[in-house]
This record gives structure tokens, sequence and C-alpha cells, in this order.
């Protein structure tokens, strides 16, 4: 690779005796008595040398000059005397208003030059050109002051012109600028050369040119409007006041004939009244004709010296600076379709295409209803503005606002100081450009307000322009007035926390209830809070939800506007919301995820020995007849089966992500995120795409969350648990097959009660006796499984009374001083013994329980009432006897993930959201959405499984 590398030279690296061979591109040197061109790519003789021969670049040949002609000709290839000096470069030099004459009108060399007086008396009037070489008429300001072509005193000569001095001249202006971001104010060369001159020959004489460079250069100074200054703004107000009699233009106060309209006023309040008190006078749609769509603004150009350039339509970019494709610059101007453009641009690009400033009028065209064709003048807000304290260009108060009306991108003439032919000190760049259009409030038609455009300038200081930059931004923006739709907002909080409360506390109440306690200590405070949390992450999503889909529909649907998106300033309410309700609903699943981990649950096994069997008692040496031994694999069974449905959920958890994945990424849901007024769900790759809205990621995404949801929850309701398997069921089912019940407490004193004692009194019995109790079950040949008589209701939610509570936490005691055999080959028989007695007993007492054995501890069995099961709370309280309220469903589930399916999808929702919003990726959200799926699911897995454990006697290598 190196060698095939070159040095990097340029042409400034060359110096005086060098110059740049651009078929090299390298520096080489010149030859004696010679030096580098003002180019830098050739070499020329050095003074009181002429030029023999030349082929470019070095091939030079150079001779002195003799003694008494010691000039050379402007050619370079003679000498000639100079009577009247030699410039610099050795060439011959003339007085002012004297031509230099080298050869005689034939062509033949002079042997000593002529300097020749320009005739400046009436009839001729001349003087010499700004080369020296011709005499020319002089200025008309000149003849017209002084009948001559010289500006004598007490005349004023001033940007090179003349002026007769006398009293109401504006007064002598100051030829500075002010950069205040860098803190410099330098004279400006410009200025020096022009202010003066175009402020009294605009005040004088009308010039049309000279207002309008006046104009320009008050808006190059920021449009400062300090009274005590005579800068560029200073003089155009003397001359703006000075030409009230002279009458406005198209009857707008603020533009004089002659002037360029730069400001709108000066009184307090002005802007708001500009902006908001009268409609644009005509209306837009987002699916109608181009007229009716686009944004026709059209700009009137001028250049720095105040010549009218032409017409321009902004569509091409020419307000862009970063650059595009045509059509996705030309998008900026497509109603309701939000723009945002941004990159970084080099100094030095910047200086080389913007090295003539070009000011614009901004107007908005549109047609009368007789086809005539219109422009509405645009104001801008000038963020830079320099102004005394009565108006302040930041913030939203408009009546601190000072509208003006022209503007620039790029100043790279008004930083030069001393010289207009050298580089810039200091430029100015319009780095934030912003098109804002407001609609108008209650609007059906489309109605806007007057667009404004905001702009703000960067002042950059030039050291080294090939590794400056600038970022630079273009942005259109819609919006509308968001105060009804926050009131709105804020009343629905307000209403539904406010029934959160009372729903908290309803739950709150039917908790204390079923605690058995009455006493409202810390404990119930901190349930309170928990209860309200996760009713206030439902309002909250609720709002959100309600408030992306309203946002979605309406504002994609509508044909003619009448609703525009909050821009992303107003999205932080909704933000706010959004993270409320996620870090709510996470307190609330925490919540859940700790009570289901922590219910009591105890397995009742029905089964009845058969018969007798002969057991050798131990250190006696002798046998003795015991009762058969109960099979326990009959209870290992329903453990792992109810260790299987503790995580099972209604929905198919990866099936929900992956397809929402696939309708937003595949199938283009996203798309209906864009803030534009597209409603396609598929994009060209050349098209424009417009930044994304929040709250229309979160309406799309959650829509599609929520359809998805309910269209898998009907699936797996009407068909798939209907003619495939339902575990819930088939988990009741296997209760009673197993001759098994299940006895679960979920609070101190309520619970649930799965019947699963067999009809056919026993369940340890071979293949054929098995099919043949199934089959005269299916004959009707025997009982029903209800706990009644005469009835199929085996699943209750059970109210037990305090003395049932402390009885079973009596026997409960004995069984958890250990947890389940450690290891069950090398346990200590006191230890099996103890666990084994413990969970005869519990078996004991359950079994006996639900056969009314214990009349101190009965219980009753009843439907809850129409009321008890909407507050899902109980009103008869378990003094006496234990409720058993009779459960049409499976209320059982209510324990496990399968009944709180509403928490966990929400959660889902939330947690994709919230990534998403943080991380603008659906791809991304959708990964870890899945991954805390699964890492909650092993986490209750595993804890619910020791859990389990240790409340039945389960040994926990049993369960798989």
């Amino acid at each position: 690779a190196r060698g095939f590398s070159v040095p990097l030279q340029r042409p400034a690296d060359c110096g005086p005796d060098r110059y740049f061979d651009s078929s090299r591109l390298a520096c080489a040197s010149c030859g004696v008595h010679q030096r580098q061109s003002a180019g830098g790519s050739s070499c020329v003789c050095e003074p009181g040398y002429r030029m023999v021969s030349s082929n470019g670049g070095f091939s030079v040949t150079c001779e002195k000059c003799p003694e008494n002609m010691s000039g050379v000709t402007q050619d370079g290839w003679n000498c000639i005397t100079c009577p009247k000096g030699l410039t610099s470069e050795g060439n011959c030099k003339c007085p002012n208003n004297e031509i230099l004459v080298e050869r005689n009108i034939n062509g033949v060399l002079l042997n000593e030059a002529l300097c020749l007086h320009c005739n400046g008396s009436e009839h001729s009037f001349s003087a010499s050109d700004a080369s020296g070489s011709r005499c020319v008429r002089c200025e008309k300001t000149f003849i017209q002051v002084s009948k001559s072509c010289d500006c004598n005193s007490p005349n004023i000569l001033t940007g090179g012109l003349c002026f007769l001095a006398r009293e109401g001249l504006p007064p002598k202006g100051v030829a500075t600028i002010r950069f205040a971001q860098l803190g410099i104010t330098l004279t400006s060369a410009w200025f020096l050369k022009n202010l003066q001159s175009s402020a009294f020959a605009c005040w004088l004489y009308s010039n049309l040119t000279a207002c309008q460079a006046l104009g320009n250069m008050c808006v190059m100074n920021m449009n400062s409007l300090s009274s005590s200054t005579t800068d560029a703004c200073g003089l155009f107000q003397y001359i703006f006041v000075s030409t009230a009699r002279v009458g406005i233009i198209h009857s707008i106060p603020y533009w004089r004939h002659n002037l360029p309209w730069l400001y709108y006023g000066d009184q307090p309040g002005l802007a708001s009244q500009v902006l908001e008190k009268n409609h644009f006078p005509t209306t837009f749609t987002f699916k109608g004709t181009d007229k009716d769509v686009k944004l026709k603004f059209i700009a009137a150009s001028f250049d720095a010296a105040g010549n009218f350039l032409k017409w321009q339509s902004l569509e091409g970019g020419i307000l862009q600076l970063c650059p595009d494709t045509q059509t996705k610059l030309n998008a900026a101007y497509v109603f309701g379709t939000t723009y945002q453009q941004s990159c970084r641009i080099s100094v030095s690009k910047i200086l080389l295409d913007f090295a003539n400033p070009v000011f614009y009028d901004l107007f908005l065209e549109y047609n009368d209803g007789n086809g005539q064709q219109y422009l509405w003048a645009v104001p801008v807000l000038n963020l830079n503005l320099q102004c005394n304290e009565k108006f302040v260009n930041q913030g939203s108060n408009m009546n601190n606002w000072l509208l003006t009306r022209r503007f620039f991108l790029v100043d790279a003439l008004s930083g030069k100081e001393n010289d207009l032919g050298k580089p810039p000190r200091v430029i100015r760049i319009a780095s934030k450009i912003t098109i804002s259009i407001r609609l108008v409030s209650h609007t059906q038609r489309g109605t806007i307000y007057p667009p404004l455009i905001t702009v703000a300038y960067t002042d950059v200081l030039i050291q080294n322009p090939e590794t400056q930059s600038v970022m630079v931004s273009f942005a259109v923006s819609y919006e509308m007035n968001q105060s009804e739709a926050q009131i709105q907002t804020d009343i629905a909080l307000g209403v539904l926390g406010g029934l959160a409360v009372l729903w908290s506390l309803l739950k709150t109440a039917g908790w204390k209830r079923r605690t058995g306690s009455s006493i409202i200590d810390l404990q119930t405070v901190f349930k309170f809070l928990l209860f309200y949390a996760g009713d206030l992450a439902n309002v909250f999503f609720i709002i959100t939800m309600g408030t992306g889909i309203y946002w979605l529909v309406f504002f994609k649907a509508q044909q003619f506007v009448s609703v525009l998106l909050p821009l992303p300033s107003q999205e932080e309410d909704f933000v706010t919301y959004i993270a409320c309700a996620f870090s709510l609903k996470a307190l609330q699943f925490l919540h859940l995820l700790v009570s289901q981990l922590a219910i009591d649950i105890f397995f009742i096994d029905w089964e009845r020995p058969k018969g007798k069997v002969l057991k050798a008692v131990e250190g006696e040496g002798v046998t003795k007849s015991a009762a058969a031994p109960v099979s326990i694999w009959r209870t290992y069974f329903i453990a792992n089966e109810w260790n299987e449905i503790q995580t099972m959920r209604k929905i198919n958890p990866l099936f929900q992500v992956l397809a929402v994945l696939f309708f937003l990424e595949v199938v283009g849901f996203s798309n209906l995120a864009l803030m534009d007024a597209s409603s396609s769900l598929s994009r060209s790759s050349e098209s424009y795409v417009a930044p994304w809205s929040r709250i229309l990621r979160f309406g799309v995404s959650a829509a599609l969350w929520i359809a998805i949801a309910i269209l898998q929850v009907i699936f797996f309701a009407v068909i798939y648990e209907r003619f495939v398997e339902d575990k819930i069921s088939q988990f009741v089912d296997l209760c009673c097959v197993s001759n098994i019940s299940v006895f679960l407490l979920s609070h101190n004193c309520f619970g649930h009660y799965i019947h699963g004692r067999s009809v056919h009194g026993h369940a340890d019995t071979n293949m054929e006796e098995m099919n043949m109790n199934l089959k005269r079950e299916a004959e009707n040949l025997c009982s029903q499984r209800g706990l009644l008589p005469n009835t199929d209701g085996q699943t209750f939610q059970i109210s037990i009374s305090r003395k049932m509570r402390l009885h079973y936490d009596w026997i409960h005691e004995t069984l958890t001083k250990k947890r389940g055999p450690a290891r069950l080959l090398d346990s200590s028989a006191n230890t099996f013994e103890q666990s084994t007695r413990a969970y005869n007993a519990m078996n004991k007492f359950l079994s006996s329980f639900i056969d009314h054995v214990h009349k101190e501890m009965d219980y009753i069995v009843k439907d809850k009432l129409l009321l008890e099961r909407i507050l899902g709370m109980e009103f008869m309280e378990p003094i006496e006897k234990s409720i058993f309220y009779n459960d049409e469903g499976h209320s059982f589930s209510d324990v496990l993930y399968y009944g709180n399916e509403t928490t966990l999808l929400i959660f889902d929702i939330l947690f994709f959201s919230v990534v998403d919003l943080a991380s603008q990726s659906f791809v991304l959200a959708a990964i870890l959405t899945y991954l805390q799926q699964e890492l909650f699911r092993f986490i209750r897995n595993t804890l619910g499984q020791k859990n389990l454990a240790s409340k039945t006697l389960v040994d926990q290598r049993f369960l798989i």
C-alpha cells in the first residue's frame, strides 16, 4: 500500500519561491528571479524583470530591465519608464482620476508611460474607472451635487457616492456588527463601505436598491432595536419614521413605499394579534387535490446589495441546508407531515456554497374563490433578535415577541474586517429553522392560523474551516391548542382516580373480612396502598390507551383536518402517565407474585386401606397385622399437575409477542405511528419518513397487543379448551379420578376447595376396574361428583371460621417444623415419623371437617349473592360455622397465572411500551418483553414449587 501513497501538499504550503504543480499535485521551485503567481499554480518574474518566454509553470524566462526603464508593463512582457512611480508589483502607477497609457491607439509600445487626466468638467463629467485604465462618466450623485466629478467639502463622500451636506440627513452610522454568542464586536468592511451611502441614497433619493441594502444590513445585525445607537437598524428606523408621509403598500401599515418590510411593529401584544386574530383564508385536507394538501411557500429573494433576484418556491430545498433527494425535500411542504432534517456541515463547504448572502421575504400562496392568486406574508421569529428589554423572542408568551419579516441562511459578508476580498473572521448561520403550522381550535374544515417561521442563528469564529463544522436543522411542525384535551384528561384522571380509591377501599374491606381481622393497623394501610397502586395503574392505562387510540383513529382517518398531533414537547405528560402506569402495575404484579407464593395448600387423600397386611415390629422380632398402606403416588401425581398449571396463561405469550412484532414490522402497522397524514401500511424507500409520534407508537402497539390477546382468549376458550384440552377442568376431573381433594387458603380465613372425592370409593385400582368405574359414571349408574348429594358442584370458595383456622395452624405448625424430608434415604426415623404423623393428622382433620364430623367447626354450603360476586367480597362473616360458596366457574385459578391474565397482559403491554418509548425499537421491546416473561415464569415456577413442597409435605424431588 505504501507504493501508492503520495504526500499531501496544498498551494498555500508552497511559499513565495515555489508554485503548485497540478500535474504532480506537489510544490515545485520557481526559476531564478521568479516568484509564485497570485493563483499559486505558476511562476512570474520578480519586480524589475520582464518575461522573455513563458509556457506556464516553471517554464518562464526572465530578463532584468535597464535602469532607465525600471518599470514593467501590465502584461509583464516589456520594460517601460514610469514617470510617477511604481507599484509593489513593479508596474507603473498614476494618481487618482488619471488613467495609465502604455501603448498608442494603434498598439505601439511607448518608451515612457503616460498618465492622462480624465476631464471632469461639464459636458464630459468623466473619471477613471476602478481599474484605472479607462475614463468613464462619473457617478450621477457627483454631477447632481457638485456639477463635477469631485466631491469636495462640505459635501459628503461615502460608499462611492457624493451627498450634499444639509440638515435632516440621517446621522452618521456605526459600521460595527455584534456577534453576541461569541462576545465579539467588529467593524464590518461591508458596513463601512455601504452603510452610510445606502442610508443617504435611500433617504434622499428613495433609491430602491439602497433601501433594500440598508434593510439587509439591519437583518445582518439581527434586527437590533436599540434607540441609543445609529447602527443599520437605527438608520432604517430613522428613515422609516421620517417617510411616514410617503404612504404604505398593500394597506399594510408596516410596509412603507420604497422600503423593505422588516418589522411588524413594536406594540406589545402585537405578535399574538398577527398570529391568532386572523385565519389563513383557505383550508387544507389530508386526502384531497394537490392544492389542498400542499403548502405553497414562495419567497422573494434579494442579494446583499439590495437587488431583487427572483421569486423562489421553497420546494427543492431552498431553506434546507442538508442535502437530500428531491422527493424527501419536497415532503416538508405536504400538509400534516411533520418534517425534521438535521446534519452537520463543514464550515469550508458553507463558505464555498454561500459566499454571498441571499435574503428572503417569505409568503404563503393561496387562491380566492375566483381563482385569483394571493400571497400571505409569513412572520419570522428571530431567536437571536438584539433589541431592548421590551421584547424577548424566547418562551411561549407571544406578547413579548417582536416579529420580523426578512431572514437569511448564511452571512459570510458582514464578518469581514478591513478587506472584502479576504475571508471572513466570523460567519453567522441559520442553524435551526422551524416552520410552525397551527390549527384553529374547533375547526372541522382544516382552517389554520398564519404560519410562523422561527430562526435561530449560530455565530462561528473562523479558525480552521476544513475541520470546523456546524449542526443545522430544518423542521416543519404542526400543532393545535391542546389545553382542552389536557383538561379532559385531567377530569378523566380525577374521576377515575376517585373511583379507584373507592374500589381499593372495597378491596381492602374484603381483604380484612377474608383475613378475619377487624382492626385497622399499619398492615391494612399498606395493603390499601398496594390495592390502590394496581387500580391507579389501570386508570393510567385506560387514559393512555384511550388517548393513543383516539389520536390514531381521529388523526389518521380524517379527511378535512380537525385535529393535529401533540408536539413532542406536549407528549411529556403522556409519557409520564405511561411511566406511572408501568411503575404501579409492576408493584401490583410483584404483590400478586408474592401472594401466590405464600398460599397454604393441602391435598386431602380420601383413599382408605384395603384389608390388612402382616408387618414386622422392629426390635421385637414378631409380626403383627396392620392396615394396608395407601399409595402416595396419586398425591405426587396431583402435586405435579398442580405445579404444571401454576404459570399456565389464557394466551400463548410467545405467540403474542411474535404476532405483535409481525404486524408491526412485517405487515407495516408501525407506519401508522409516523407523524404524517398517510394511513398507508407501506412506504417507499425513496419517500420521506416522518419522525415517530410517541402517542401513536403506544396507541398502535397497545391496540395490537389487546386485539391479538382478545383473539387468543376467544380461540382458547371457544375452540382449544372445548375441542382439544382444558387443563383447568381436567385438573378438577383428575382430582376426582385420583380420589384427592385440594384445600387451599389464599387468605387467613378465605380460600378455595376442589372436591375430588371419588364416587367409587377407591381410586387405587387396576386398569380394568378403573375403566369400569368410568363407564358406570358415564352411564349415570353411580352418584354424582358434587360435595352435596345429587349435585355436580366440585369447586367452592370457602370462608372458614376463626376456630377452624386456629386448629389448622396448630396442626400445620407440626407439619412445617421440617419442610419436607431433606433426604429421602438418610433422614432420621424421628423426623420421618413426625412428618408422617403430622401429614396424617392434617389429612384426617380436613377429611373429617369436610364430612361434618366436628360440629363445633361445621360449615354450610350456599350461593353467593350477585352483589358479592361483583364486589369480590363476602357480606356474611363465618363466626360459628364456615361457609362454602358454590363456584360455578373455577375461581381457584385466582391463585394461578390463569386467573390473573388481565394483570399480566397489562404489565406486558406497559413493559413493551416503556422499552419501546425509551429505545424507539419494537424489535428490542419484543425481545426484552419475552425475556421478562420467561424470567418471572421461572421465578414463579421455582418458588411456587418450593412452597408446594413445604405446605403439602410432597418431597420436592418428586415435582418434575
